[in-house]
């Protein structure tokens, strides 16, 4: 069988590919044609570097990541201990109002462009303690703009591996001329808290209590216990003394 001279260089191309190409007639494989945007954000969102910042039991699901079990390297993700290199902080934990203004300033530390995710129920809303904490910031989107949520208590390491996912669609589809345009602000809704005073508990009186000598009458007929002897009297005594 005779070969063309055009099926002979198919053949030699298949069976050398490691031969050298030509520019000539393979300009796809050596010409990329791309955009400013594109490339940069490129660069951007294979090297994100998370600060080192964890204040709650999150910490640990994120600290799981730089083991060599879930290794986070492989996204090009470089845990940083400063701010300065650092352009994507994880709020890993439940942030108090003593946290929030160190909080602040770490996340006005970092240079621009800048991103936050939001790890854990206590991050987003408070979480266990948005209903009788007084300390407790009920949402850290009401002190730095948050990028990405990821609900749980606690996520597991394959769920802040989801949300980073993300933050690299949205680092991709961002433009350098709209970025002085469209400025990142905050975005939460928040109700104010009608907290309820409470007396104090731990008066010291525990011991000497009236309830502790004789427990209350609608009590023992509740639990259909029998009053002792002993307390009767001091039962009757207490009524005759709220009733004179």
């Amino acid at each position: 069988m005779v070969l063309t001279e055009f099926e002979q260089q198919q053949k030699e191309k298949i069976l050398n590919p490691i031969n050298r190409t030509q520019v000539t007639s393979d300009m796809s494989e050596n010409v990329v044609l791309t955009t400013v945007d594109d490339l940069y954000n490129w660069a951007r969102l294979s090297s994100l570097w998370p600060l080192m910042y964890g204040t709650a039991c999150c910490f640990i699901e994120f600290a799981a990541l730089i083991g060599s079990r879930f290794d986070f390297d492989r996204f090009g993700l470089v845990p940083r201990c400063s701010p300065r290199q650092a352009d994507l902080i994880i709020t890993a934990g439940t942030i108090t109002m003593k946290m929030a203004p160190a909080l602040v300033r770490l996340y006005e530390e970092m240079p621009e462009p800048k991103y936050v995710i939001a790890m854990g129920a206590c991050t987003i809303t408070g979480g266990m303690f948005s209903s009788d904490s007084p300390t407790a910031v009920r949402g850290v989107d009401k002190l730095i703009p948050v990028d990405v949520y990821i609900p749980g208590c606690p996520p597991r390491p394959e769920a802040i591996f989801d949300a980073i996912v993300k933050l690299r669609k949205k680092v991709a589809n961002e433009s350098i001329q709209e970025r002085a345009v469209r400025r990142q602000t905050h975005r939460y809704y928040s109700t104010t808290h009608n907290m309820k005073v409470g007396l104090p508990i731990l008066t010291g009186k525990y011991i000497r209590t009236e309830t502790r000598q004789a427990p209350p009458r609608e009590l023992t007929q509740a639990m259909g216990m029998a009053i002792p002897p002993a307390l009767q009297g001091a039962q009757k005594e207490k009524e005759e003394v709220k009733g004179g």
